[in-house]
């Protein structure tokens, strides 16, 4: 039986926000597979900002995106071939699947491409139960060590991390304040508990800030960089926490990176520290994080929100519903 694959491919180098223009929407037939692969039909992909900063020639903690290669991301589909006996047809699997509606993969080779089992619905799993709560969970819980009383400060708060970040935080006992974009947004926060909300896009974060943080800010989950992080420094506590998760503000466009902050030595007067971390050194031991955040779930004291296109030919302008502040929770596209 031949199956048709539709990718995207990289056809030049995007600057700013990403263009149709800027990939090739193919269709090939799929070779028979070998010895040891699986094929997938994809059926949901993944939407992180990370993912345009894998479209610049620089280097990273992955490689970049080649020209003429399919546009890596996350996601979820369904095994519906397989010469691998650690695999079998019908099994749900996460991995790097890639812009396109098919693919074929030896997924021993990549330790992070899993099956996983069907406790909830689809976009729950990644959104939640996936890397995104993954590294809202160890990334708070790890790095940061909440102690009861302490303020938090969250940006972006209202995306697919900075909110579960928000309602951790809550249920450690902290006094949660969160940064993010339009009433909407932040109302949806109030409701998941956030003690204090600063809309950036309707007052000035700078003038805000201290007014709602009269007692400093222990620990910073920031997924903005920029101007937002150089304020924040200026507030911070004694022995302080700042949690580089993400720089949005910069839209990853490596050509116009944004300043950095020009008051770090806020970091030796408070004894504080700044951290940066990648949710890949937390994969292999992810299972405490997920037993933790399904029983919230199920529990109801953990909200989750989820913005779900459908279409293949829409994977470049669901990418950019994260840079231009559209999407509502976690991105994902419906194959």
């Amino acid at each position: 039986m031949e199956i048709e694959n539709r990718k995207w491919i990289l056809k030049e180098r995007p600057q700013g926000l990403v263009k149709d223009s800027d990939f090739e929407l193919i269709a090939e037939t799929l070779p028979a597979i070998n010895e040891g692969e699986i094929l997938i039909e994809n059926l949901y992909l993944s939407f992180d900002p990370t993912q345009r900063g894998w479209l610049n020639d620089v280097p990273g903690y992955l490689p970049p995106v080649q020209i003429g290669e399919v546009v890596r991301s996350g996601g979820m589909g369904r095994v519906i071939e397989s010469k691998n006996a650690a695999y079998n047809v019908g099994d749900l699997v996460f991995g790097f699947v890639g812009w396109q509606s098919h693919c074929i993969t030896k997924a021993e080779d990549d330790d992070r491409f899993r099956v996983i089992p069907e406790l909830l619905p689809i976009p729950t799993m990644l959104n939640v139960m996936g890397t995104t709560g993954i590294t809202a969970y160890y990334g708070l819980l790890e790095l940061g060590k909440p102690q009861p009383g302490e303020t938090v400060l969250v940006s972006g708060a209202a995306g697919a991390t900075g909110s579960v970040v928000v309602q951790i935080a809550k249920l450690k006992g902290c006094h949660v304040i969160a940064i993010a974009g339009g009433k909407e947004k932040c109302d949806w926060l109030k409701e998941a508990g956030a003690d204090d909300v600063i809309d950036y896009k309707n007052s000035n974060v700078h003038e805000e800030l201290p007014k709602i943080a009269k007692n400093g800010i222990d620990i910073y989950f920031d997924n903005v960089g920029g101007d937002i992080l150089e304020t924040v420094l200026s507030h911070i506590n004694i022995n302080a926490r700042v949690l580089l998760c993400g720089g949005i503000s910069s839209g990853y466009d490596a050509s116009t990176l944004p300043d950095g902050p020009r008051n770090l030595f806020s970091l030796i007067i408070k004894r504080a520290t700044m951290q940066g971390f990648l949710v890949l050194d937390y994969l292999p031991r992810s299972q405490k994080a997920l037993e933790d955040i399904a029983s919230w779930i199920l529990e109801g004291k953990l909200q989750h929100r989820e913005d779900i296109q459908e279409g293949i030919e829409n994977c470049p302008q669901t990418l950019n519903r994260l840079f231009t502040g559209d999407n509502k929770g976690k991105q994902l596209l419906k194959i």
